[in-house]
């Protein structure tokens, strides 16, 4: 009777204990499907760990074997403290700080790779905002969020054997993008030390503002800005007010918790909402951190930020902001409007890392339009390995790329049957896993579980389904296949925000929280001092942030890192004001100088930047050829050719005064206070001589504003539009541009075009002049010598 009491008591507490966690936790969602092969291993490992059934511990650790709330959030089972597996309790098990004990049990290199990545290191942009401050770094990444370096082998790097010879290529190319170890970035000065040296407020800066978005935080508790930390900064649904929906009652519903407790990655992976079921990573997700800067996230859904709270809702209430903005709904990037997640074109290096440091976007995305798209002439697999990724200005030539049956083992396991002709390769070489080429078209297998079928441009040039314009613009003229980006034309339109003008106020014992300092204080749980409270974090200063003007149409042209001629926006067009402790400006309205700047002369070169950007806003139909070839703005003349804006170096003071500008009343207050070292509008960075006016990107060494011979090329003002504008309409109608082609055939330059224009104005003179000798004579014939009846004459 004892023993079946007992034995009865181990059972009960076994069954009892096998499933303590949902004992609390109710109605939660499955992390992942419980027949999926995640979930296989997850159980697998419960079950080495003697406690099967209780599956939650694998990821969060903790005490199964206990209600009690306190005992159960904490610890381990002894199991893990000799393997792999969580160390203590992890309730946020994706932190970047811990995650080689969770996710890094089964995607090893993944989490080794993300230490490294450039969403965890922010180089790029702790390097442009030190440039705007006067170059503290000068063009080396060698600053981020914390110290860190590459692995001593460099066969470490993730990808294939072609993606790793052309990585040691490029960073030997650029080695001041791709340093072999960062220091962590200073700390924030204290009031007292601005007074000595104001230019120090960048650290307040980037602390306070810039590095909220870095994958070892948790960023900011605002709408739209909710997301998880680690591998849940991407992997775990947020929505934009941060409230948990699902069903475990245990789970706040207050804002900043995941949207369902389920995981988000692949076509495999469904999370389900509602009823409502989908697959991959949402756009949405991305945004959360893409919405500042190049705005790429945003700007791929078709929105652009905007001052203004139009419209209006059902209460009168204008719009609410979203990432701290309000925006104006523009066209979506025809990718979102065929369903395309942000991961169907970026890869798993290009996202996760490949392990190594990369300073800026263009160091560590590896895809090009024409991996998928091809050219006119040759189908993707056609193309040579680095074709529009040179970093070189002439197009790369070589053997063709070809495509792989089978995917390196570290990006997919099993998947021969899934690409009989074979995967297509990145312009780097790797695998891109969702593009499979069949026949003489592209299978796009989705995230979201769809396949579309995408036709290159050399199938659409065979099946005749190119139009004139696009054949001239793609196929005829060769330059522009080997010297601009694709998106050059196709990006229709990009966000310019011009005059970052950033205050920085140490008055009033002003503090607000250090994101950084707060992400480094991990405990042992994986959560840091963001994820506690930011009170803990403050640190003297006070920023704020405002515009000059924001325009989206035809952006600028520029040469970018990688040789090709690219939109062209503001990056860091920072103008600095800091308020000392006292309340009185130390910097006013200032723009840093770079010494030692060729062509920039004793003072050196204004420290605000425009960037080649890739805008993420293409459209099928391109830009107009008008808005390229007679645009000044497009050489980088600004726009209007500079000549719409007064002298922004002059203080503008509007009151009563005189018609010779005195002022009439004595106590008159400045409208708009001068920024000295700007003497043009800021999108103007290059004058008519060809000096340039301010930097144009400072993370590669060919980043450049168009040169002589290139702005020669692209400037037709006052040439062929002026001849060929008024073209006849229907059938046999053709462009200016085509037009152009078939009667050149070759490339021209405004010098040369110039000089054809001249001698044919010579010719019509003379022409004119001929004419009217003969009109003259014919006139003078029949008055003397066929006067047959004088009266009609008279």
């Amino acid at each position: 009777m004892f023993k079946l009491l007992v034995t009865t008591l181990l059972t009960l507490s076994a069954l009892y204990a096998s499933n303590s966690c949902v004992k609390c936790h109710e109605g939660i969602e499955d992390i992942r499907d419980p027949h999926s092969k995640m979930m296989e291993e997850i159980y697998k490992v419960a079950e080495k760990a003697g406690h099967r059934g209780n599956d939650c511990i694998v990821c969060h650790g903790g005490d199964p074997t206990t209600m009690v709330k306190e005992r159960a959030h904490k610890g381990t089972v002894a199991y893990f403290l000799e393997h792999e597996g969580p160390k203590d309790y992890y309730p946020a098990p994706g932190s970047s700080w811990i995650n080689q004990n969770t996710c890094g049990m089964c995607h090893k290199e993944q989490v080794n790779a993300q230490m490294n990545s450039l969403m965890m290191t922010e180089q790029g942009k702790i390097q442009g905002a030190l440039w705007s401050f006067g170059g503290k770094v000068g063009y080396d990444h060698s600053v981020a969020t914390y110290a860190t370096g590459n692995p001593e082998d460099p066969h470490k790097r993730l990808g294939s054997d072609a993606y790793k010879a052309y990585m040691q290529e490029l960073s030997a190319l650029e080695p001041q993008a791709f340093p072999g170890e960062t220091g962590e970035l200073p700390k924030a000065p204290t009031a007292e030390e601005i007074e000595k040296d104001p230019s120090l407020a960048v650290y307040t800066y980037l602390r306070q503002e810039c590095l909220r978005c870095h994958t070892g935080s948790k960023g900011r508790s605002k709408r739209g800005d909710f997301r998880g930390i680690g591998c849940a900064a991407c992997h775990i649904p947020y929505s934009n007010s941060g409230l948990y929906e699902g069903g475990d009652k245990q789970i706040s519903k207050n804002p900043g918790h995941l949207l369902v407790h389920s995981i988000q990655s692949s076509r495999k992976a469904k999370v389900k909402v509602h009823e409502v079921e989908y697959s991959g990573v949402p756009v949405e997700t991305c945004s959360t951190c893409h919405n500042r800067g190049k705005r790429i996230g945003v700007s791929y859904q078709g929105l652009m930020e905007m001052e203004y709270d139009a419209t209006f809702d059902e209460e009168g209430k204008g719009q609410p902001k979203l990432h701290g903005k309000r925006y104006l709904h523009m066209q979506e990037d025809i990718h979102y409007k065929k369903g395309m997640l942000c991961q169907d074109c970026h890869t798993s290096n290009d996202l996760h890392g490949d392990g190594f440091l990369s300073g800026a976007n263009l160091g560590a995305v590896e895809i090009e339009c024409q991996d998928c798209h091809g050219t006119t002439s040759k189908y993707p697999w056609e193309l040579p390995l680095g074709y529009s990724d040179e970093f070189n200005e002439n197009a790369k030539v070589g053997e063709p790329r070809g495509t792989v049956k089978t995917v390196a083992e570290y990006l997919r396991k099993g998947s021969v049957e899934a690409a009989p002709e074979g995967y297509l390769l990145s312009a780097r070489g790797n695998p891109l896993t969702k593009a499979v080429r069949k026949g003489d078209k592209v299978l796009m297998h989705l995230a979201s579980g769809r396949d579309i079928e995408l036709t290159p441009l050399k199938t659409l040039k065979k099946e005749k389904k190119l139009s004139r314009e696009a054949l001239a613009a793609m196929d005829q003229i060769k330059a522009h296949t080997d010297e601009l980006e694709c998106y050059t034309c196709h990006a229709t339109w990009a966000p310019q925000c011009y005059g970052c003008h950033v205050k920085i106020d140490y008055s009033g014992s002003k503090q607000n929280p250090d994101y950084l300092e707060a992400s480094h204080d991990q405990d042992i749980h994986g959560t840091t001092g963001g994820m506690r409270s930011l009170k803990e974090y403050l640190v003297d200063g006070e920023v704020t942030e405002t515009r000059s003007f924001l325009r989206w149409e035809d952006p600028a042209l520029s040469q970018n890192g990688e040789g090709r001629i690219s939109p062209t926006i503001p990056g860091c067009q920072t103008t600095i004001t800091v308020i000392g402790k006292e309340g009185k400006a130390l910097l006013q309205n200032h723009i840093f100088k770079i010494p030692n700047v060729e062509g920039a002369g004793d003072e050196g070169q204004n420290a605000i930047d425009m960037a080649a950007v890739q805008p993420h806003t293409i459209s099928k139909a391109s830009r107009s050829c008008e808005s390229c070839h007679t645009s000044a703005k497009a050489l980088g003349l600004g726009i209007g050719g500079g000549k719409l804006n007064a002298d922004p170096s002059q203080d503008t003071i509007v009151d009563l005064m005189t018609a010779d500008g005195r002022l009439l009343p004595a106590n008159v207050q400045r409208q708009i206070p001068r920024i000295a070292n700007l003497k043009n509008d800021y999108s103007r960075f290059i004058d008519e001589n060809g000096t340039q006016l301010q930097t144009v990107g400072h993370h590669w060494k060919l980043s450049q504003p168009l040169n002589e011979e290139q702005r020669s090329k692209v400037d037709r003002e006052g040439m062929c539009l002026s001849c060929h504008k008024e073209m006849p309409d229907g059938d046999l109608a053709v462009s200016a541009m085509v037009h152009a082609v078939e009667m050149a055939g070759i490339e021209i330059d405004k010098k040369e075009h110039g000089g054809i224009l001249n001698k044919l104005l010579r010719i019509g003179a003379w022409l004119q002049l001929l004419v009217g000798i003969l009109i003259g004579g014919y006139i003078i014939y029949r008055l003397f010598f066929k006067r047959k009846n004088p009266r009609r004459w008279k």
